[in-house]
């Protein structure tokens, strides 16, 4: 238990507790006089107002301008998400809403990713996000068209069916035969296989004089898997669902910080590498606005918890986005419970 919650009498943990769960219902500071109406709390006003400015000097509360209300900070906010939060585990038609989607796309393992950012999304109001395991492309295809003497732009069919080019460099003197005797080469001896198996293979082959390459040919495949081995370790996959929903009602009283956010958001790369930290470790992770540098100026949280596959092995992070104010007992366990079935869906 943190010091600050040892710090507290159960009065301004009382006190605390109903200035946060109102602030995060409403979006509103809470003030004194609101507090004494509620059931249960005998406290006058003033007494009331006394234990709210010892937790604003605790650093746990603040008081807004333009309100003599108190609203939590975002210190407060961890105290109370770590230690006061009572989880309110999803209903039934949560659960089955999640489980539905999720299984809904057939097996496939991409399609319930994506269909699970989106029911996170609709059932949170806030931005699904799923970190996808990355997964290495297969070669069906790997072709060279030349552009000039020391270029020429390599078409990667993959085993998906996908295809993409990349401009690679020539290595020098190299005949356009070399292109076409490469190209024949990929299709014969390397489909199937994967970047990373491919140039295992080449170099393997080449080592034992096995290739039947000349040297500029070798060079040619080599240049061209290593352009999209490179790409493809770079490339943050994320999905994520649901920006609108960042938007609310609230959204007019702060057009700056919503924009902010959805400008972050854009920012999948970073995000990628935010949710990357969510990987180590076997349990949820709560990232409270500033905590993160990414959310600092727009005072955003993220939720995330890791998914497995049958081996134990995590593979990938769910979670959301969304204001610091949002309902922290709901969303929590409803990120761990979607985590839980996508974990058991690759089981």
């Amino acid at each position: 238990m943190s010091a600050p919650i040892i710090e507290m009498s159960a009065r301004a943990r009382d006190v605390f507790r109903v200035v946060v769960e109102n602030y995060l219902g409403t979006g509103h500071p809470v003030g004194s006089r609101t507090i004494s109406k509620l059931a249960g709390f005998s406290l006058s006003p003033a007494s009331i107002r006394t234990v709210m400015q010892d937790l604003e000097e605790l650093g746990l509360l603040a008081a807004p301008h333009t309100s003599a209300g108190r609203m939590p900070t975002e210190l407060g906010l961890r105290l109370f998400v770590d230690g006061m939060m009572q989880a309110l585990e999803p209903s039934a038609e949560e659960r089955a809403a999640i489980e539905t989607r999720i299984s809904a796309g057939g097996g496939a393992i991409e399609n319930a990713l994506t269909a699970a950012s989106a029911v996170l999304s609709g059932l949170s109001s806030c931005a699904g996000i799923v970190l996808v395991p990355r997964r290495a492309p297969t070669l069906r295809q790997l072709g060279f068209v030349p552009l000039s003497r020391d270029k020429a732009v390599a078409v990667l069919v993959g085993g998906d069916g996908t295809v993409e080019n990349r401009v690679v460099d020539l290595p020098p003197g190299v005949a356009p035969s070399a292109l076409i005797e490469a190209g024949n080469y990929i299709s014969e001896r390397l489909a199937g296989l994967t970047l990373d198996e491919a140039r295992e293979r080449l170099r393997a082959e080449i080592g034992e004089g096995r290739a039947a390459l000349d040297s500029a040919a070798a060079e040619l495949i080599a240049r061209g898997l290593a352009s999209w081995s490179r790409d493809g370790a770079a490339r943050p996959v994320l999905i994520v669902r649901g920006q609108a929903n960042l938007i609310d009602a609230s959204a007019a009283d702060d057009l700056e910080r919503v924009r902010q956010l959805l400008d972050e958001i854009e920012d999948k790369e970073e995000i990628a590498r935010l949710l990357e930290s969510a990987r180590v470790g076997q349990g949820m992770k709560i990232f409270i606005g500033s905590e993160n540098n990414l959310f600092s100026l727009s005072g955003s949280s993220v939720i995330a918890a890791p998914y497995h596959n049958g081996e134990g092995r995590v593979v990938g992070v769910v979670g959301v986005i969304g204001p610091t104010r949002l309902n922290y007992a709901r969303v929590v366990p409803m990120v761990d419970f979607t985590a839980q079935a996508l974990t058991r869906l690759m089981v």
